[in-house]
């Protein structure tokens, strides 16, 4: 009974897992093998051409150009979202519930709203230029995008609340008798910050870094409003190929390209977390 039991519940993640991710990256996997139609966009057959145009060196610049803005939007996110996590948790609770409200409250934000919203605020007339030359910063006003700038800042700008909230649970369920025995062995508080508590919290900063760097990876939105066509993402160019080239079995192959390079970034942040443990 207990045996059935398990295997009644284990068998709606099973059929979930399979209808939304197994077929589709089969279906995918389908078309990206498939003759290209013009007609309708793909027909039946089964041809690498598609993959060997990958190795258009726009296209393999374009996903290395990817793969190293997850890394450093990861990075920066990271950096920015732990210290800012670990004193909302020394908070008092009422303080940690309002910062976790504004968080979320981002969160509600469409991300087309968002890179618009930072496009006007780079922008020459109304933007934050004028307020860089009321300082003193800047000669006259200028236009801020595009550039690369913009889009960094906007992809950390929207990866840090998720980072924040991924860090939150394990931050404070920190032991605080280990910090304060720390401070009584005499350590300061930043010492304290660098070989106490960041050396506890490597496991969800590896997860939060993961999460940053696959929504990196998919980054659309960002890129194509604040980057010029030298900081477009991969999933530009899908999209691209999709529906202003009409070649669906390529946009395809590159999907199943953006997928690997995602599994493979997912391991190699694994590997170094656990080669960082031992």
């Amino acid at each position: 009974m207990n045996r059935l039991r398990q295997i009644v519940v284990l068998a709606w993640p099973t059929v979930a897992i399979s209808c939304f991710f197994v077929m589709p990256f089969f279906l995918l996997l389908k078309v990206s093998l498939a003759h290209r139609d013009e007609s309708a966009l793909w027909g039946p057959g089964f041809e690498l051409t598609h993959y060997v145009e990958m190795l258009d060196p726009i296209v393999l610049d374009t996903l290395v150009f990817s793969g190293a803005l997850a890394i450093l939007v990861a990075a920066i996110s990271g950096a920015v979202a732990f210290p800012f996590t670990y004193f909302i948790t020394r908070m008092h609770r009422r303080a940690q519930i309002a910062w976790l409200i504004l968080l979320l409250s981002t969160l509600s934000l469409s991300e087309v709203l968002i890179a618009f919203s930072w496009q006007v605020m780079l922008a020459k007339r109304v933007g934050l230029s004028n307020v860089l030359v009321w300082l003193g910063l800047l000669a006259e006003p200028e236009s801020l995008s595009p550039n690369f700038g913009a889009v960094l800042s906007c992809l950390v700008y929207l990866v840090v609340p998720f980072t924040v909230l991924l860090l939150y649970p394990a931050l404070s369920r920190l032991d605080r008798d280990l910090t304060e025995a720390a401070r009584t062995l005499g350590a300061t508080p930043l010492r304290v910050f660098f070989t106490v508590v960041l050396p506890m919290m490597r496991g969800p900063l590896i997860s939060s870094s993961i999460v940053a760097s696959i929504f990196t990876l998919g980054a659309y939105v960002a890129p194509s409003v604040l980057g010029r066509p030298e900081h477009w993402t991969i999933a530009i160019l899908i999209g691209k190929a999709a529906l202003a080239g009409g070649n669906l079995p390529f946009a395809a192959a590159m999907a199943v390209l953006l997928l690997a390079a995602t599994l493979a970034l997912t391991g190699l942040t694994a590997l170094l977390g656990r080669r960082s443990k031992a």
